[in-house]
Formats: C-alpha cells, structure tokens, sequence
C-alpha cells in the first residue's frame, strides 16, 4: 500500500476539534457555556499529559546524579511574592482598542509587528524596535510605547483601526483572603509561579537531601496567572502547571551551566519527538530584574513561533531577596573552597500545558493512503510510543465462539504493566480508526486462528503493517518501544 502524507499546516480550529471530540481537553464548565481561558483534561488528554510529566520528572530526577524534588503549596507567606518582586513588578502592558474593545498586551503587539520586519528580511529594523520597546518599558514610559504603537501603523485585527487607549500596567496576580473572619483575614496569592517554593526551601532541601553545590531542586505544580489576554486554546490559561528546575551553582561559574542546560533542554524535546526544524532558540533581548541570561526554546505552532520553556541565568537575585526580606541567612559554605556564598541560580521552566499542546500539534497527521480509486484520507496522532494515552488495544474478531474470553484474557495479563484498553463493539475498521485517532501505537486482533496457536495479529499505528506474533512474546514487544528507555536513549 503506498502512503503519501499531506503537506499542510493544521490550523488550530482543528486541532481544538480534534482534542474536544477524542477525550483530549474540554472547555471548564461547559454546561454553563464554559470559563475563558480554563480547560479540563479528558480521559485520553490526562494521560498523556500525566507521561509528558513523568518523563520530565525522571528525566531530572532519576537521570541527574544531583537534582532531587519537592513538592510545595500552592499557598505561601505574602511577604514571598514582595521578595520575589511580584506584588510591585509582576505586570503586563494592556491596550484597548475603542473600536472593537479588544484588549491586547502592548508589547506582544509591538513583537509581532518585529516579527513582520524580520519575515520581510529587515531584521535590524525589527532589533531596534525591540530594543527601544525594552528601554521604554525599562523606563515605565508607556506613553511611548503607545507612540510606538502608532507610529509604526498597528492597527486592531478586528475593528482595523488605530484607536488605541492609554497603555495601563495590570498586576497578574490572583489574591485570596485567610482567615475565620473576613475583617480579621490576611490578603495571600495563588502562586503565579512554582520557583519561589524551591528557594524558600533551598536550605530545608540542601540539609536534608546532603546536596553539595552545583545540585537542583526540581518541582511540578499548578500556578494561577489573571491572564487578561487569554487565547489560544491552553497556550495561554489562567491555571496551568510548569515544570520547573532551579540549579544551584558556585557565583561565577552560572553562564558555564546556563549553556549546558541550554543544550540540554534542546535535546530533551527533539527526544519526545518535537522535529528539530520546529524548535529554535530566542534570545532575550529584554531581562527580567532577576536575570543576566535567558533563552526560549520555541516550537513551531499552527500560530507560529511561541516559547515552550525558558532557560534563566536568575543571579542570587531570589535567594538575596528571600534573605534580606526574612532576616534568615540563605548562604551556603562550599567545603571545597572553604567560602560562605549565596548560590546563583540556572533556572529550566516548562509549561507543561504548553509542552502538551506541542505535542498534540506535531503528532496530528493527516495522510492520503492507498493508490488509484483506492485512496482514501486517514487521520491518526502520531504519538511516541513511550507518552502515547494508551498503549494497546485488543480486539477479538467477533463476539463469539470464545474469542471475546480469550480477548479478556489477554487483557488481563497486560493490564497490570501498560494502559490498556479491550473493545468488542462496531467492525473491526473502525476500532483500528478509533485508536489511531487517539494515537495508540499497537492494536491486537484474536482471531479463530489465535485459539489454535496462541498467536495474534499486531496492527502498528504509523504504518498500518500487521504482523503475527505469539502471545507469550506481547509483553516482551511492547514493553520494549512504550519504556521510556527508548528517550532516555537518545538524551
């Protein structure tokens, strides 16, 4: 059978069809007509998203000799987010637009139109730009911003105009109230980000855990961010979960292991299966107050170019802040050079949901299958093995004459080392579509031939080819390309 893939982009429309309707994600509350920018995981979404998590988690934990994990509250003292600079600084630069009363962050306006420049081969007008935006929101001129907005020609998607209103910082920060009593209750945060439960805890983790420097502390959490702008499917969500790993190093010898975890992080995702053509490194042009390095690593969505995770130079900046602010010391003494110091840091920060969204868009294929009269479209999520939700179904070929039992039989001796599934229902066609819609790797026919034998057929998902197998030999096979080994191999 000659197979021809499609060479097209899928747009996001239909990915979020496609993730709604095969049990990937669903809108929140969506018998109430739903909750903007807040998203559910089905069965199959949850999956997979829980083996992306997993992987990460070893990958840090299990595969690096020194980084160990924590898992802190979403809660946390106040005086946290005022150390870490998010109750004075932690704002995004909104503009309305009167016309269509759109809203839209200025400075994402402000790279798109850097992003047109550098597609047009004008790429020092498009830096100067993003440099000058930089110094402006340095500055706290937002007045200029807006003049840049206008100045350069941007106009409102919808309502096609330049009606802009003033350029407003808003604070991302979701607070709460503690307490018995409402007028006695203390003002907290839902946390707009993981990393700072990893530096309060930097001490209680090095003791503890006998971790000498350079050592890691890695975490997976929820965090919650008052996105104004929230579009995209999950790209953008005011609760999301990261995937962070903060690296404790020598002061000095921090842009030495800003470059390894750089590379390092590169590899990881080209590892899952995110092709190299569609990952690339963007340089930060404008720092945060923390940083003296930081790099995106952006994949190639439907919508282009976007960050998936970020990779920071943070200085002592979190730990000096944390120090100063609590009056308790967070130095470290290093035997080996015989100095108390407070460690800089390398931070790594995934957005997990992000990662997912990657994910779900690479492996979303459509192909033209068979020849001549006989072609026909297929769909199917080319998935790697090792994350796919699900991984194996067994199908007897009829409910009958034994076969549905034996089916179950084999089942139950798979069930306890993968995510299996067992399906008797429609013909056997549209089971193989189902699951290739929901990309499980194998499929397993039992047949009348399979009560003679004890052999089956395995269908793989890429290639459709089918191959007889004995029974005692499934376990062995698929345990082979779902082991997370098969990554790990190429790390």
């Amino acid at each position: 059978m000659a197979t021809q893939e499609k060479v097209s982009e899928h747009n996001l429309g239909k990915i979020i069809s496609h993730a709604k309707e095969y049990g990937f994600v669903f809108p929140s509350s969506e018998v109430y007509d739903g909750l903007a920018a807040v998203y559910d995981y089905g069965p199959y979404g949850v999956e997979l998203k829980n083996n992306l998590k997993t992987l990460w988690w070893k990958s840090m934990t299990q595969l690096q000799d020194n980084v160990v994990g924590i898992d802190a509250s979403i809660f946390m003292h106040p005086l946290t987010w005022k150390a870490s600079g998010h109750v004075d600084s932690f704002n995004d630069p909104m503009v309305d637009n009167r016309d269509s009363k759109k809203r839209y962050r200025a400075d994402q306006l402000l790279e798109a139109k850097a992003e047109e420049y550098a597609k047009a081969g004008q790429e020092e007008k498009g830096h100067a730009l993003l440099v000058e935006m930089g110094r402006l929101l340095d500055a706290g001129d937002l007045n200029g911003v807006r003049e840049q907005i206008i100045s350069e020609g941007i106009v409102c998607p919808v309502s096609g105009t330049a009606n802009w209103t003033e350029v407003r910082q808003f604070n991302l920060m979701f607070s709460t109230r503690v307490g018995s009593v409402a007028e006695d209750a203390d003002t907290i945060y839902l946390r707009p980000e993981t990393a700072q439960g990893i530096f309060v805890n930097f001490l209680n983790v090095q003791k503890t855990a006998r971790m000498k420097i350079p050592f890691g502390i890695a975490q997976v959490g929820k965090a919650f961010r008052n996105e104004i702008v929230a579009r995209q499917f999950i790209f953008r969500m005011r609760e999301f979960e990261q995937m962070e790993m903060q690296y404790f190093v020598r002061p000095g010898e921090e842009m030495k292991w800003y470059e390894f975890w750089k590379e390092t992080r590169l590899k990881w995702h080209q590892a899952v299966g995110l092709p190299a053509q569609k990952l690339k490194y963007h340089v930060h042009e404008k720092l945060a107050h923390y940083a003296n390095a930081a790099v995106d690593i952006e994949f190639e969505f439907p919508f282009g170019f976007k960050e998936i995770e970020g990779i920071h130079s943070r200085t002592d900046f979190d730990l000096s802040q944390h120090q100063k602010l609590s009056k308790k010391k967070m130095q470290y003494f290093d035997n080996e050079i015989n100095q108390n110091y407070v460690p800089y840091v390398v931070e790594t920060s995934v957005g997990a949901d992000r990662l997912f969204l990657a994910v779900l868009c690479n492996a979303y294929t459509e192909e033209v299958v068979g020849e001549g009269e006989n072609q026909k479209e297929r769909t199917y999520l080319k998935l790697h093995p090792a994350i796919a939700p699900v991984k194996a179904a067994i199908f007897p070929l009829v409910r009958k004459d034994g076969l549905p039992e034996k089916g179950m039989q084999i089942f139950n001796q798979l069930k306890q080392d993968f995510r299996v599934v067992y399906e008797e229902r429609d013909a056997i066609g549209r089971r193989y579509t189902r699951q290739d819609l929901i990309g499980t790797p194998f499929c397993i026919a039992v047949d009348y031939q399979t009560l003679e034998d004890n052999t089956v057929t395995i269908r793989h998902r890429d290639s459709m080819e089918q191959e007889r197998v004995s029974i005692e030999e499934l376990r062995d096979k698929i345990a082979r390309e779902v082991s997370f080994s098969r990554i790990y191999e190429q790390l």
